[in-house]
C-alpha cells in the first residue's frame, strides 16, 4: 500500500491541496434556520412547507436554532478547514439561490434566499459546481439569480449558464505561484437531471453529458488541452448516478479512466449518491465515485439507515503540481446533526473506515486512522 509522504511544508508550492465534498444542500429546511428564510411553501407530495423538515429533524434530535449565523451549518468543519488551509475549496451546490416563485413541476424543489448566500463565503468556498438536478428547481429565472448571486459574492461557478458556452466553461482558481485549479463541471441524466435542462447555444441550462462514451472523452480532452498549462491541476466534477447503493457501473469506471488517460484530468470528483462510495487511484490520480451528502435537511426522514447517510466526509487531496499525481489523500469524518457538521465519534469513524476498505478492495484502496479520528487513504 502506498502513502506517499513527500515534503509538504507550509508555503510549499510544489503541491496543491484541494478540499472536496459531496452535495451541499442549503435549501429547504436549512434555508429556514438561517437569518433570511425563503417563503417555506413547497410543492411536494410528501410535505407542503420547508418548516416541516425542520420539525421532523427536531422530533429526532431536539431544538435547532433559528436565525442561526451564516457559519452555523459548517460547525466544526470550519476548524478543520483552518487547520488544513487547502489551496482551493470546491463543493457541489445542490440548490437554487433565488426568490423565484416559478417551481419546476418535478416534485422536490430546493431554494435558498440570496440573502443567505454569505453561508458559502463563511466557509471561504472558492467554487460551486452547478451541473446537478436542483440548480433549475425554480426555473430559468432561478438559475439566472443563482449565477448573479454567486458572482456578487465573488464565488466562482461551473456547470450551468445562460447558454452552452457559459455552462461548459471551467472555473479557474488562481492559487498563486503560477499554479491554478481548473474545474470543469458535468451532469448526467442518471442523477435525475431532466434532459431538457441541458444548455444549448440559445438556451440556459446545465452542462449535460450526452453519454459516457469515448467521443465524449475526446470532446472534453479538447477543452482541457485548450486551457491547461504547466502548474495547472484539472478537476472533472461530475453529478452522476442514483442516490443509494455502492455499485459502480463499468461504463462509469471506463469514462473516469478515459478522462485521466486521454482527457488530461487529474481528479475525478463524483457526486450524487447520498453516502460516500469507493475511491480508486488510477495512474496515481484519484477518482471519487461518490462523495456523499455533506449538508442536508434529511435528519427526520427514515429509510436507508444501512447507508448511514448522516455521516459525511471532508476530502483533502494533495497533488504534485509538476505531474498531477497524488501525494496524499486525507479524510475527516463528520456527523450531520441539527443541520450542522459535528466531528464523528470513534465508532462512526470506524464505520466509514470499514466501508471504504470494503468497497475499495476491488480497486486496491483502504483507509487507516491517523490522529483525532482522521483517516488516510492507502492505495496499491
Amino acid at each position: 500500500m502506498q502513502d506517499r509522504e513527500l515534503t509538504d511544508q507550509s508555503g510549499d508550492r510544489s503541491t496543491i491541496t484541494l478540499f472536496l465534498c459531496g452535495d451541499v444542500m442549503t435549501g429547504r429546511g436549512i434555508d429556514q434556520i438561517m437569518p433570511f428564510p425563503s417563503d417555506p411553501r413547497l410543492y411536494e407530495d410528501y410535505l407542503t412547507s420547508a418548516l416541516d423538515y425542520v420539525a421532523l429533524a427536531e422530533e429526532r434530535v431536539g431544538p435547532i436554532p433559528r436565525a442561526a449565523g451564516f457559519s452555523y451549518i459548517w460547525g466544526e468543519a470550519l476548524d478543520e478547514l483552518d487547520r488544513v488551509q487547502p489551496d482551493a475549496r470546491i463543493i457541489n451546490l445542490e440548490t437554487s439561490i433565488t426568490t423565484s416563485e416559478e417551481p419546476e413541476p418535478k416534485g422536490i424543489n430546493y431554494r435558498m434566499n440570496p440573502a443567505n448566500a454569505p453561508c458559502l463565503t463563511a466557509a471561504k468556498i472558492d467554487c460551486c459546481v452547478l451541473a446537478n438536478n436542483h440548480v433549475l428547481d425554480w426555473s430559468v429565472a432561478g438559475l439566472h439569480e443563482t449565477l448573479e448571486t454567486l458572482s456578487a459574492n465573488k464565488l466562482k461557478s461551473a456547470g450551468a449558464g445562460r447558454d452552452l458556452a457559459e455552462a461548459a466553461a471551467p472555473a479557474i482558481i488562481d492559487v498563486g505561484g503560477n499554479r491554478r485549479v481548473i474545474v470543469f463541471s458535468f451532469g448526467s441524466v442518471t442523477s435525475g437531471i431532466p434532459p431538457d435542462w441541458g444548455a444549448a447555444q440559445d438556451r440556459p441550462g446545465v452542462n449535460l453529458l450526452d453519454h459516457l462514451s469515448v467521443r465524449t472523452v475526446s470532446r472534453i480532452a479538447a477543452s482541457v488541452r485548450a486551457i491547461k498549462r504547466p502548474g495547472d491541476i484539472v478537476v472533472a466534477s461530475i453529478h452522476w448516478g442514483g442516490n443509494w447503493g455502492y455499485e459502480i457501473p463499468r461504463d462509469k469506471r471506463a469514462f473516469a479512466h478515459g478522462l485521466i488517460d486521454q482527457g488530461g484530468v487529474d481528479v475525478v470528483h463524483g457526486h450524487s449518491s447520498h453516502h460516500p462510495k469507493a475511491i480508486e487511484i488510477y495512474s496515481n490520480k484519484p477518482i471519487l465515485y461518490g462523495c456523499g451528502d455533506f449538508l442536508n435537511d434529511y435528519e427526520g426522514i427514515p429509510g436507508y439507515e444501512r447507508f448511514w447517510s448522516d455521516l459525511a466526509l471532508m476530502f483533502f487531496v494533495t497533488l504534485d503540481v509538476s505531474t498531477g499525481e497524488l501525494v496524499r489523500f486525507d479524510m475527516t469524518p463528520f456527523l450531520i446533526r441539527k443541520f450542522r457538521l459535528n466531528h464523528a465519534s470513534r465508532s462512526e469513524a470506524e464505520w466509514l473506515r470499514d466501508m471504504l476498505g470494503r468497497e475499495g478492495a476491488r480497486f486496491g484502496t483502504s483507509a487507516e486512522f491517523r490522529d483525532d479520528n482522521r483517516l488516510r487513504l492507502l492505495w496499491e
